[in-house]
C-alpha cells in the first residue's frame, strides 16, 4: 500500500483488518515503518504491507521512511495506490506514480476518500488520466471511513495475487507484536490530542508490559519528545485536562483483540525522553 501523506492508508488497513493495528492521526507521516496486516478468507489470504507516506526527504527520520517504501516495493506481489480524490493532482501524486511505474509490479489504483465528493462525476477525469498513465489491473473507487468498496479490495486482490501458501496462521492478525501496537495507540492518542504543540517525530516506546492476572495487565509507555518544553503539554493530555486522556481504555481495547479475557488494564504513561539526549524522566499517570 503506498501513496502520499494521510492518503487514508492506515485507515484503509484498519479497516480491512478489523482490528487497529496503525496509527491514525492527521499528521502527515504517522505511520514510520511497515506494518503488515493479514486477511484470511476461504478463497485465500492477503498480507496487505501498509508504508510510510510518500514524501521528499529531507531529514534522517524521513530518509529510514523512505527506504522502508522501496524495500516493500521490492518484496511484494501487488502493488495498492491510494490517492486522495479529494484533492488536485500535484507533483507529490506524480512522484509516487513514479515510483509505481519504476516497480514495474501489477498495480489496483484506490481512489480514496470519495465520501468528501459531492458530484462523484468529478471522479471521470481523474479516472482517464490515470488509466493513460499506467496498465492497472484495476481501478476502484473507495472510501475507507465510511467502508465503500473496502471489501472489493480484498476481493481484486485476491483476483490478481499469484499462487501460493499461507504465510501466516488464520488467527493472526498482524507481524507486529503487542508492545508494538499498544506503543503505536498510545502514540496515535498523543498525536490527537496535542494538536499541533506535538510534531509527528513523537515517539512512544512500551517499557513493561506485565499480565498481572488473567483479567488485569500493568502496561507502561515512555513518551519521548523532541524538546524540554513539550514535557507539560504530554502531561496535559494523559491527565486529560484537556477533555479526554490517555488512559486504561485506550489500551484494554487493542488487548481485549489478543487476549480471550475481558482485559481491564492499567496503563501508566511516561513523559520520559527528550530528543536527543536521553536524560530527564518524569510520571504522569
Amino acid at each position: 500500500m503506498i501513496g502520499r501523506p494521510n492518503a487514508g492508508k492506515s485507515t484503509l488497513l484498519n479497516r480491512l483488518v478489523g482490528q487497529k493495528i496503525a496509527a491514525v492521526s492527521d499528521k502527515p507521516q504517522t505511520t514510520r515503518f511497515r506494518i503488515q496486516g493479514v486477511i484470511t478468507k476461504p478463497e485465500g489470504q492477503v498480507v496487505l504491507v501498509d508504508t510510510p507516506g510518500v514524501h521528499q526527504p529531507g531529514y534522517e527520520l524521513n530518509r529510514r521512511m523512505m527506504v522502508a517504501v522501496q524495500d516493500a516495493l521490492l518484496g511484494v506481489d501487488l502493488v495498492c495506490l491510494i490517492r486522495d480524490a479529494s484533492v488536485s493532482t500535484g507533483n507529490g501524486d506524480r512522484f509516487v506514480l513514479d515510483l509505481v511505474k519504476r516497480s514495474e509490479k501489477p498495480a489496483l489504483l484506490l481512489l480514496n476518500k470519495i465520501d468528501k465528493l459531492e458530484d462523484k462525476a468529478a471522479l471521470l477525469p481523474l479516472i482517464d488520466w490515470y488509466r493513460h498513465e499506467y496498465e492497472w489491473r484495476e481501478i476502484i473507487p473507495i472510501s475507507a471511513l465510511k467502508e465503500e468498496m473496502t471489501d472489493e479490495v480484498i476481493d481484486a486482490s485476491l483476483r490478481h495475487l499469484p499462487e501460493g501458501e499461507p504465510i501466516f496462521s488464520e488467527d493472526e492478525l498482524t507481524d507486529q507484536s503487542l508492545r508494538v501496537l499498544v506503543a503505536e495507540i498510545v502514540r496515535e492518542k498523543v498525536l490527537r490530542q496535542s494538536g499541533a504543540e506535538i510534531p509527528y517525530v513523537t515517539a512512544v516506546v512500551t517499557e513493561r508490559f506485565e499480565e498481572v492476572r488473567e483479567d488485569f495487565t500493568r502496561i507502561h509507555c515512555v513518551i519521548v519528545v523532541e524538546r524540554t518544553s513539550q514535557k507539560k503539554i504530554v502531561s496535559i493530555v494523559c491527565s486529560g485536562s484537556r477533555g479526554s486522556s490517555v488512559d486504561a481504555s485506550t489500551v484494554s481495547r487493542l488487548a481485549g483483540a489478543f487476549f480471550r479475557a475481558t482485559a481491564s488494564s492499567a496503563a501508566s504513561i511516561s513523559t520520559a525522553y527528550t530528543l536527543p539526549a536521553c536524560r530527564a524522566k518524569r510520571r504522569a499517570k
